[in-house]
Parts: C-alpha cells; sequence; structure tokens
C-alpha cells in the first residue's frame, strides 16, 4: 500500500540504531523479500514474476548486472533480496492514475520524500503540466508527440537539445535511441554511465582498448585470489556472493578493500543451502583492508612497488603484451611508503601481507565499483589496477582478469548500442553506411556538461529515457535550477519520481512498460535484449499484462517521437522498427561490432558472449597495439582541521535512488535515512557525541556557494579516522557540480571534503558555515587542490 505520510522518515530522535551485521542474507533476507513482494504484488504476481527471474526464458532483473550461470546450473529462485523488492516496486497493483495528479499539486508531491513517491505505483496514462500549471493533466499519446516535436524542431540548434539515459533501458530502445538523437543531429547523450563507472570506461579503453571486464563468471569461480576494492556486494551485487562462496569452495582467497566492513564482505548465509539458512554460512573474506577514502591509488602502487622488489612479475606476458614497463617499474620502485601509510591508514605490515597473497596467486580477478570509480583520481587509480594485472599477467588467462560491477542491470549494453557523448567515429560511420546519413561527428555533452548547458541557457529541452536524473545527479540545487529553466522536459517512466517536479516549463510524463511486463506490437508479441557485466548477450521476456493499456513500450515511444520530430527525413522507417524488433536487431547486427548474426544468437538459451579481445587472445586495440602501463603521481587530498571526507553511499533498503524502504539494517539503521557514520575519536574530536544531530556542509574552491544538507544523526560507526559516509540522494547537494575526476568528468561523489555544524547553522544564510563545530576557519581555496607527490 502506498505511504500516506512521510514525516516519520526525517524524525532522526527517533531512529533505531543496532550493532551492524556481521553477516549477509539469510533466512531474514527470505522474510524480507516475501515480505516485499507479497505486499506490492500479492501471491500470484510473486510467483509469476519471482520464478521468471534471471531465468533464460524469463525476464532479466533491473537491480544490477551481475551476469547469469549457465541455464543449466541457475536455481529456482535466481535472485536475491534486492531483485526481489526491485520487481515488487514495479509490479505493484498500487496505481497512479489521472485522479491522482488532479488530487496532488506538483509542489505537493515534491514536498514528499523519494521514499514516499515510489509508494504511489504504476503511472497508467500520459501526462502534462502546461506552462503556468500546478498540476499535471492527462494528454493523447499523438499530441504529446506533436508537442515534442514542435519543441525539437523549433530549437536553434540540435545541440539545444539533451537526450539522457538510464542504465534500465533495453539494447534495442537504446539503439533506436541514439539513431533519432543522431538522426536528429546532435551527440548530447548523457547516460548514468557518465556518474557511474565512466572513470572505468576511459582507463580501460586507454590500456586495455576495451572498456569492459576480461573474465566470465566461470574466472570468478576459479580464481586463486580474488580482490573486492571500494564494492559492498551484499547490497549492491547480492548475487555475487554466491559466486564468491563457490569461488571460496574451490579455493579462492578473498581480499577486501573498503572504508567499511560491510557484512557482504564478511560473511554469506545462502539462502539456497541448510548452511546459509541455519548453519554458521560461509566466511568470505580472509583479508581486510579498511582503506581510507581515496587511499586506493597509493596503496595499489605500493603492492606494484613490493611485486617488482621481490620479482613476482610474469616477465613473458610483459614483454610478449605490453608496453611502459620500464616506467612504470622505476615510477613504482620510488614510492615513498611514508606517503602511502599516511594517504592509506593503512601499516606497511598490512600493504605487506597484501602483497603476498598477490606474490602467492596464479590467477586473480580484481573487482572493483563506485569505490574506486568516483574520485579526481579515479582513472589512475583504475590504470594502476591494471598495472597489477599486466605485471603477473592476469588478463586473457583462466581464472583471472579485470572485472568492473555495473550496477544498472543494462548500462554496459546501451554503451555497447552506442549511448555515449562520445562515440568512436568507426560506430559513426557504420550508422552512415546501414542508414544513409552522416551523424554529427563532434562529441556532445555528458551529465555534467548537460547540467550547465541548462544552467547557462545554452540547452533548453531535456528527454529522460527512464531514470530519476534529479535525484541521481550532484550538486542538487543547482541541477533542480538547471532543469526548471528548460523549456521542456520529457520523462520515459514508469513510477513518480523527482525528476517529475523538477520540470521545465513544459514537461510531460510518457509511461512505458516495465521488463515484468509482456510487449505486444503490430508484429506480435516481442522480446528485448541487455548485456551483463561479461559482456554476455540475453533475451528479457515479461510475464505479466502491462499495468495499464495505455501504457506503451521504451521503443514505441522513442520511435513514435522520432516518426513525429523527423518523418521521412533520411528515409528511416521509424514504423517498422517499432511494429517488429527483429527489424530493429537486423540493424544491430550491421552496426555494432561484434553482434553479427544477432537475431539468431540472442534467441539461444543464455544467449551469447560478445568478443573481447584482451579475454580472447591476450590482444590490444590500443594506440601501441599493446596493454598500456601507466605512471601516476600519488594524489593526497588536503583536508583542513576540523574536516572530512565524506562518501556518499547506498542504504541496503535502495537501488541507485529508488528508495525502497527505511531499512539499512546490515549497517544498524531502522526507520530513516538522515544519518552520517563516523569515528568515535572523530565525533569527540569534533565536540560532538553519538547521537548528535548535525547539518553537513562542503564548499567548493573559489565558489562562495556554501551547500549544506540539513539535519542528519551522528552515528558512531567503524570508518578510517577523518572519513565519515552518508546515503544519497540526501547528501548529493554536497557534491559540487565542478568536482569532477580527471579525463572522465564523473562526479566525485566519494571525496567530498566536508565540515558538520550544529543543526540549524548550516544553512549559508546563518553565518555560522564559515566555521566548523570546533572553530577551525575553512580553507576553501586549499581544500579541493589534492597534492601530488611523483
Amino acid at each position: 500500500m502506498p505511504a500516506q505520510n512521510d514525516n516519520n522518515e526525517n524524525d532522526v530522535d527517533h531512529l533505531d540504531i543496532e550493532p551492524p551485521k556481521d553477516h549477509a542474507a539469510g533466512a531474514t533476507a527470505v522474510a524480507v523479500s516475501m515480505k516485499r513482494a507479497l505486499g506490492h504484488m500479492g501471491p500470484v504476481r510473486t510467483a509469476k514474476t519471482l520464478l521468471s527471474l534471471n531465468q533464460a526464458e524469463g525476464f532479466d532483473c533491473m537491480s544490477c548486472a551481475w551476469p547469469d550461470p549457465d541455464p543449466g546450473h541457475r536455481h529456482t529462485a535466481e535472485f536475491c533480496e534486492n531483485g526481489a523488492k526491485a520487481v515488487a516496486e514495479e509490479a505493484t497493483t498500487t496505481r497512479a492514475t489521472p485522479e491522482f495528479f488532479a488530487a496532488h499539486s506538483i509542489a505537493e508531491l515534491d514536498s514528499h520524500t523519494e521514499h514516499w513517491l515510489g509508494q504511489q505505483g504504476r503511472i497508467t496514462h500520459p501526462m502534462i503540466k502546461r506552462p503556468g500549471g500546478t498540476h499535471y493533466e492527462p494528454i493523447a499519446w499523438d499530441d504529446a508527440y506533436a508537442l515534442i516535436a514542435d519543441e525539437l524542431n523549433g530549437l536553434a540548434t540540435p545541440d539545444e537539445a539533451i537526450f539522457y539515459t538510464s542504465g534500465r533501458a533495453s539494447n534495442e530502445s537504446a539503439f533506436v535511441y541514439q539513431l533519432f538523437a543522431r538522426a536528429f543531429g546532435t551527440n548530447n547523450m548523457p547516460d548514468c554511465s557518465n556518474m557511474c563507472h565512466e572513470s572505468t570506461s576511459i582507463a580501460l579503453q586507454e590500456s586495455i582498448g576495451i572498456g569492459k571486464a576480461s573474465v566470465t563468471l566461470d574466472d570468478v569461480y576459479n580464481a586463486e585470489l580474488i580482490i573486492i576494492a571500494g564494492q559492498n556486494p551484499g547490497t549492491n551485487h547480492p548475487r555475487m556472493l554466491s559466486a564468491l562462496e563457490k569461488a571460496k569452495q574451490n579455493g579462492a582467497k578473498i581480499m577486501a578493500i573498503n572504508p567499511l566492513r560491510e557484512a557482504g564482505l564478511v560473511n554469506f548465509k545462502n539462502p539456497q543451502t541448510p548452511r546459509g539458512m541455519v548453519g554458521p554460512g560461509t566466511d568470505l573474506t580472509d583479508m581486510f583492508l579498511p582503506i581510507a577514502l581515496n587511499g586506493d591509488l597509493a596503496l595499489f602502487q605500493a603492492l606494484g612497488s613490493l611485486l617488482v622488489e621481490w620479482d613476482a612479475l610474469d616477465h613473458d606476458f610483459i614483454e610478449s603484451h605490453t608496453t611502459g614497463f620500464e616506467a612504470w617499474r622505476e615510477h613504482v620502485k620510488a614510492v615513498d611508503w611514508e606517503v602511502v601509510t599516511t594517504t592509506t591508514g593503512l601499516t606497511r605490515q598490512q600493504i605487506t601481507e597484501a602483497a603476498e597473497l598477490l606474490r602467492r596467486s596464479k590467477a586473480t580477478v580484481f573487482c572493483w565499483a563506485m569505490g574506486l570509480t568516483q574520485h579526481r583520481n579515479a582513472v589512475a587509480t583504475i590504470k594502476e589496477v591494471t598495472n597489477l594485472a599486466f605485471a603477473q599477467g592476469n588478463i586473457g588467462k583462466p581464472g583471472a582478469g579485470l572485472f568492473p560491477i555495473r550496477g544498472h542491470s543494462n548500462v554496459q549494453g546501451d554503451r555497447t548500442m552506442g549511448i555515449w557523448e562520445r562515440p568512436p567515429q568507426h560506430f559513426l560511420d557504420s550508422v552512415q553506411r546501414e542508414f544513409d546519413f552522416d551523424p554529427p561527428r563532434e562529441h556532445g555533452l555528458d551529465t555534467v556538461d548537460s547540467i550547465r548547458a541548462l544552467r547557462d541557457g545554452k540547452a533548453h529541452f531535456f528527454l529522460g529515457l527512464g531514470g530519476n536524473f534529479a535525484q541521481a545527479t550532484p550538486d542538487s540545487d543547482v541541477t533542480f535550477k538547471a532543469l526548471r529553466s528548460a523549456r521542456m522536459t520529457v520523462q520515459i517512466s514508469t513510477k513518480i519520481n523527482r525528476g517529475h517536479l523538477v520540470c521545465g516549463e513544459t514537461a510531460l510524463i510518457l509511461p512505458t512498460l516495465g521488463r515484468t511486463e509482456k510487449d505486444v506490437q503490430a508484429g506480435g508479441p516481442q522480446f528485448i535484449t541487455v548485456e551483463d557485466s561479461t559482456c554476455s548477450v540475453h533475451a528479457s521476456r515479461g510475464p505479466l499484462a502491462p499495468a495499464s493499456p495505455h501504457l506503451r513500450s521504451e521503443v514505441a515511444i522513442v520511435t513514435g517521437i522520432a516518426q513525429a520530430t523527423l518523418g521521412d527525413r533520411h528515409g528511416i522507417d521509424w514504423a517498422s522498427m517499432r511494429e517488429d524488433y527483429r527489424t530493429i536487431r537486423a540493424h544491430i547486427s550491421r552496426v555494432v561490432p561484434g553482434c553479427e548474426g544477432y537475431e539468431v544468437n540472442v534467441r539461444r538459451p543464455g544467449g551469447f558472449i560478445l568478443p573481447h579481445p584482451p579475454r580472447d587472445t591476450r590482444s590490444f586495440e590500443t594506440e601501441s597495439g599493446r596493454g598500456e602501463f601507466a605512471v601516476s603521481p600519488i594524489e593526497v587530498l588536503q583536508v583542513p582541521a576540523g574536516h572530512l571526507i565524506l562518501q556518499t553511499l547506498r542504504s541496503h533498503d535502495q537501488f541507485n535512488t529508488t528508495i525502497y524502504g527505511l531499512s539499512d539494517r546490515y549497517r544498524g539503521i531502522e526507520g530513516g535515512r538522515r544519518v552520517i557514520f563516523m569515528h568515535r575519536e572523530d565525533i569527540s574530536a569534533l565536540g560532538y557525541r553519538d547521537g548528535d544531530i548535525v547539518d553537513i556542509v562542503s564548499r567548493w574552491d573559489d565558489d562562495d556557494n556554501v551547500r549544506c544538507a540539513p539535519t542528519f544523526r551522528i552515528v558512531e560507526y567503524a570508518t578510517p579516522r577523518g572519513c565519515a559516509a552518508a546515503y544519497y540522494p540526501e547528501t548529493n547537494p554536497l557534491v559540487p557540480l565542478d568536482s569532477t575526476a580527471l579525463d572522465s568528468n564523473c562526479p566525485t561523489s566519494k571525496s567530498i571534503i566536508v565540515s558538520v555544524v550544529p543543526a540549524g547553522q548550516g544553512d549559508p544564510d546563518s553565518g555560522s558555515s564559515d566555521q566548523d563545530s570546533t572553530g577551525s576557519d575553512w580553507d576553501h581555496k586549499s581544500h579541493p587542490q589534492p597534492h601530488h607527490l611523483s
């Protein structure tokens, strides 16, 4: 049932705080999954959806991109707790009808929390907010398409339009979306990758020639050592835990590198086994390194230094397949251990023990996620991970490789299908050959630059294919003002989110089918395809009737807008692609590298795996034709006295900006979200006590804008000294728009310098935010400038 009151969500005084858990999953995960599923869907829909989830003839989970086992090795219940929550959210029987929108003004809806908004159910009709309007009202589909077409065709240049994509889009909808944007005349295609794994894509493309994982699921099973850095699998990718358990059973060692000792890094109680349900579970991590925020680059260079010192190197691989080794070797040999220990918060003994695990391993898999990608030096850090893999030949052999863990279920597929503001020329050449028009060749705008363009009046139109752009992006106040300055915003969505309320002068909500629903077009029943984190492409078919007869598929909506906007320009047959997705897949097979025979291959149970030269043949499509070692200076964040480095993170009860509930039980937080985790000694040194209520404040460079996230409860937690953590999107207002990673422009949401002040004093108008609670001056000019050490 939808929540009718969300006042308790911000009641920080009455949160239930318990000790963190020492294991993930188990019987509690099963109970929570069933409670949420039955509460939203009822018994029949629960059985119909969950038994089809992640099955070869079923539908792909929308909550992460973890790869599926081979079709013959899948469990009947091939899903995790958060996958069940995601399905329940989409397949809910609650509806947001036109009557609902008539009863609630946009201003009133905007006063509610993201959790409350999500509980109002599936949107049933296309809706519009007209200029000066206070409410959304229904609109016919053709009228909506005509309005959008008029706005787009009235722009002074195609580059005044922005086409955003969330990772939930299918390969088919992503392909027609990028085709539409380029046929219209722009490469302004920001997507959620820009805010998460963009640093990975840049680093790997330059180092190994392809921005994707070089492993299969079997490599994880058969690794001797698995390194998990900056990742919380228990919450963000829970099905990974069963793969780690299998690897442990096969003799693997696991090293976890993370500021917080998350439950999913400690022990896994597999609900598919008696040992997991009533027994002790499986201990996962053999070594845990509680690294300080932004210390990863220094750690990986120190590990490299020790491997060089011990000559624990694969010289044959280095000589045959790489370039730049000598410069890297000399660089890491000169590493300053005092800088390393200060920056990482680790001892030399801890780092040496970690290097010993690497030294003894003949096959190592390196896993990472946002904890590595959302820092100023993120690209350099990921290149350093790649250096370690090169040094020991851990690419292109069984049980070894590089494994960036993607969060959205098809974010990697979107990029494969051409959703990128910086498309490679060979892809554009293929589009030109296939559709007989020359697509724009200049780079477009990514997420951060799109916000700037809207803010500065250089863009006037925003179209979002899924997602919650307003809440996913940094610097919320700036982003909200930018979106509200647009002449038109259009959101293709399943449920209400902040992006519908932080909107342009004219705003449209176009309700779409979800993964759980049947898709029937003029050409008959359709299926879609997706790509997981290991380059495996497979089909997805929803089992449920649509939530409303007025819903349209993503493909139908995109091609409908394209047809209304472009007509027969370039001779593209949008109608045929809408009527039968086989037409789209035929185009994909001729345009997208590695997708030859796409239709036949995706119809096989389990689909097919895209080619990956480093994994398949130890060949590298880089500038040198080899794997490229990189030399990077160590960066040390300069943190003013009385300040902390803040990382934003998920609760266990959310997926990105979708808030399932108010229980982060693994960390011991129940009943709310406005908490800041701090070390006991930092709490005392700053003059506070556990449980005090504070505002969190940040400021950037020479920008006089004080950013404040008000009313957070301090929670004592085992985090490194000088580091803190809090949930997003509540803390997104603290992330400056201009604080981004070098080369990738990814927001630095894991290393924001903040101070905490007594509640009510963080507002810039209060006159109290230029000092922290201990009276230390805010040295904002030195704060964002990292110190480089050779």
